[in-house]
């Protein structure tokens, strides 16, 4: 099979495509038009990344607590912390802003101020009642005071849930239809309803009305991401657009490779619809990664074109050598960058499973249309002028690769030297790198939804939903005083962690019954006796309303009971302190035998994916260099070889790590992605540089330092090139709201930075300084592929293209 990358295969190649040239536009425009008809597929996520697989325990546990009590990131919050709130005429606009919201289908209940109900015992029929403590409208003052004094002082069933009394922040909360939660009826319900009425309430009222809740965040977030992808692809076509005209000075060949490129993102947007993939924090990156990865190619192309024209002059021929020996490099060089992103599709997360796939697939595409498009445009076109052949005849990148050779030649010593003392600092550095499992770390951190949701932490102790889960192993085993009294011990120690809210309970329900049997005193808000239990629950029995209640805490058989809280974002390691404490106490306090507790919610999905990603990016890295070294074991057949191109490609990857732990960058799912990405883009320089190397040696006779030189005279020009389309490319990141894509376009740019330099004084001084072990004919004569074909002047012009 590896027959193909034969020169004869891309002599075959070159005929084809220069033949064929107006049958072969005509087939890319209707791929084109093809995978247009697949955008209409694409759709924005609607749901939380969640990076573990589906089978993993902490992905079942949790899907088995959604089907005991529903969707549990259902809430959206707005709240208020203004004193003028209390007042007759803006608290009573508050709650009728509540109440507008009731009409929506895509609400299913809304809790606010005059939603709160007193839980009074009824002696003559042996009942619980619900009496409102806001009848209709509040009319005076005093009666407001009135309320503040039962909300705050008298009913500790009601603190902190819709108000804080120490700051008199108040809030509503709104629970959404369970159903719509992780559809696009959300987004609608949200930006098309939910924000215009707030925005107009806070224009009639003065008041700064604060939202939050995790459909809330959700939504906000994916608009962003939607916005920014328009950004990043223009800014990727500005830059790299603007760096090609700058190497070219032609506008014709700056505008075919922008045609290119941007044929490439259509397509990407086509495999995306295609595959019926949602779009997500992860795919958004992909088509301005297209566009930084095919304009390397477009310069490649169009650099050997232009090269070849002024050698000789003839077009067809140059066209034809631009088929042949470039060809199979870009080839080379695509497929070791597709790998670097298909390593994910290995892993069990569905999320880089499909990054992975869409990338890679996209990759090989923008490499068929640039081999494709380039050549038969040009064959349409006139031939080059001299200006646009100047920057073949640039002096000042000559300097740049003067001093490459002058260091390699006579400061090797030097370069080991920095070398070593880059790797100790970094080996030192990423001791210090710390896993975030931060929902919100990587969200716009000025945006208004993320300060909302400080604003609810500092008030309520967050707004990310952590459910705790007791099966009781047997029916109606809740409600046991035994089981309420040890949810009971548990609920303090939750209140005790000052990054979670207080929680709530059947527990509280049961506190709140026993007050309201001893007619509203505070002091009996207490579990009851086992005495009192019987009475109390015979009037609990005989209330609708307390039933009601009880469903949304425990489960139809009684056998579940779930404790509620919501918790501050906070990172993987101080989660994982709180877990263990918690589940030392669990330990203590619930018998096996008897009680099986478990944790789960969102937020806590989320920190494990991301524990989960960490393993899977040693897996998944490991991949990517295995692949490759694979890939030279086969090209240069020589394991000392697969050596020598490896280091100069791991030591920017260990540097970047590194960094990541002196700048405090944590790994995290959007920083966990430069590794693999930027070894599968550095590692091409490696690939041009040992294949002109191979080459220089044969022409040379296997003079070692004369080939080497003459590798670094002849590549370093090209890489320099691509090295710094790419660094600026993947520096249009940066401009991202989203912290981890601005941390993700820093880091590969540094690392490719860094692996350019590697590869231009690392590479060669290592193959200078192991000259006699490595620079053998058996080795380096007959390699498997012939990545750049020998210089041929005889080759036939195909006379009938």
């Amino acid at each position: 099979m590896f027959k193909l990358f034969t020169k004869d295969f891309w002599d075959v190649t070159a005929r084809l495509i220069l033949r064929n040239k107006i049958g072969i536009l005509i087939g890319i425009l209707i791929i084109t038009i093809l995978f247009s008809t697949q955008w209409k597929n694409m759709r924005f996520s609607n749901t939380e990344a969640n990076l573990l697989p589906d089978d993993h325990e902490v992905n079942i546990t949790y899907n088995n607590f959604l089907k005991t009590f529903g969707e549990e990131g259902n809430l959206v919050i707005i709240g208020v912390k203004d004193s003028t709130l209390l007042t007759v005429d803006k608290l009573n606009a508050w709650n009728k802003l509540a109440d507008s919201f009731k009409k929506y289908k895509e609400v299913e209940t809304v809790i606010s101020v005059k939603d709160l109900q007193k839980l009074v015992k009824d002696t003559l029929h042996q009942k619980f009642e619900l009496k409102p403590f806001i009848k209709d409208s509040v009319n005076s003052l005093a009666e407001i005071n009135e309320l503040e004094d039962e909300l705050f002082n008298k009913y500790p069933f009601y603190d902190n849930f819709l108000f804080n009394k120490k700051t008199k922040t108040i809030r509503t909360i709104i629970y959404l239809d369970k159903a719509i939660v992780n559809t696009s009826a959300r987004k609608e319900f949200i930006l098309n309803e939910l924000e215009p009425k707030i925005k107009a309430f806070e224009e009639a009222t003065n008041l700064d009305v604060r939202v939050s809740g995790m459909p809330y965040i959700r939504t906000l977030n994916a608009k962003v991401i939607v916005d920014e992808i328009v950004w990043f692809v223009l800014a990727a076509l500005l830059v790299t657009s603007l760096i090609f005209f700058f190497f070219f000075r032609s506008f014709r060949a700056t505008l075919i490779s922008l045609v290119v490129v941007c044929i490439g993102v259509m397509w990407t947007l086509g495999i995306i619809g295609a595959l019926n993939y949602e779009i997500t924090v992860l795919t958004a990156l992909i088509p301005p990664l297209i566009i930084v990865i095919g304009i390397p190619n477009c310069i490649f192309l169009i650099n050997k074109y232009q090269h070849e024209v002024k050698l000789h002059g003839n077009k067809v021929r140059s066209l034809q050598r631009v088929i042949t020996k470039i060809g199979n490099a870009t080839l080379m060089t695509n497929v070791t960058t597709a790998s670097g992103f298909a390593t994910f599709i290995l892993t069990e997360s569905t999320l880089l499973k499909e990054f992975g796939i869409v990338a890679s697939l996209s990759i090989l595409g923008i490499f068929m249309l640039c081999l494709l498009i380039i050549p038969i445009i040009y064959t349409f076109l006139p031939y080059p002028k001299d200006r646009h052949l100047e920057h073949l005849n640039k002096r000042w990148i000559g300097g740049f690769v003067s001093w490459m050779e002058r260091m390699v030649k006579h400061e090797r010593i030097a370069i080991y030297s920095v070398a070593v003392v880059l790797l100790i600092v970094s080996i030192i550095g990423i001791y210090q790198i710390k896993i975030s499992g931060s929902l919100i770390e990587d969200m716009p951190q000025d945006s208004e939804f993320v300060n909302d949701i400080r604003f609810f932490e500092d008030e309520f102790n967050g707004i990310m939903p952590l459910e705790f889960v007791i099966d009781t192993k047997r029916k109606q085993g809740v409600m046991k005083l035994s089981t309420l009294r040890r949810m009971d011990e548990l609920q303090e120690l939750i209140t005790e962690i000052p990054e979670l809210s207080k929680p709530i309970s059947v527990v509280d329900l049961v506190k709140y019954s026993k007050q309201a049997y001893y007619n509203g005193n505070t002091k009996f808000y207490q579990l009851p006796t086992s005495q009192e239990n019987s009475f109390i629950l015979s009037y609990a029995k005989n209330s609708t309303s307390d039933v009601d209640l009880l469903k949304n805490f425990v489960d139809s058989t009684g056998q579940y009971a779930r404790i509620t809280t919501f918790m501050k974002d906070i990172g993987t390691d101080k989660m994982e302190r709180i877990e263990e404490d918690i589940q030392t106490k669990v330990d203590k306090l619930f018998p096996k035998e008897q009680y099986n507790v478990t944790m789960t919610g969102k937020a806590l999905v989320f920190q494990k994916g991301t524990t989960y990603l960490v393993k899977n990016l040693a897996i998944s890295l490991s991949l990517a260099i295995f692949l490759i070294a694979l890939f030279m074991a086969y090209m240069f057949r020589s394991f000392k070889m697969i050596i020598i191109s490896l280091i100069p490609n791991l030591i920017p990857l260990l540097v970047t790590a590194g960094l990541m732990g002196y700048l405090g960058v944590p790994i995290k799912p959007s920083t966990i992605l430069v590794f693999s990405i930027a070894f599968g883009i550095s590692v091409d320089d490696t690939i041009h540089f040992l294949a002109k190397y191979r080459q220089e040696l044969q022409a040379n006779n296997w003079k070692i330092k004369t080939s080497v030189y003459g590798a670094l005279r002849e590549t370093g020009v090209s890489m320099f090139y691509t090295s710094i389309v790419l660094f600026f490319g993947f520096s249009v990141f940066t401009i991202s709201s989203f912290g981890g894509t601005v941390a993700l376009g820093a880091l590969v740019s540094a690392t490719l930075l860094f692996a350019m330099l590697s590869n231009l004084l690392l590479l060669p001084s290592l193959l200078l300084s192991l000259e006699r072990s490595i620079a053998n004919k058996e080795v380096l004569r007959e390699p498997a592929i012939n990545i750049i074909p020998e210089e041929d002047d005889t080759d036939e012009v195909d006379s009938n293209i």
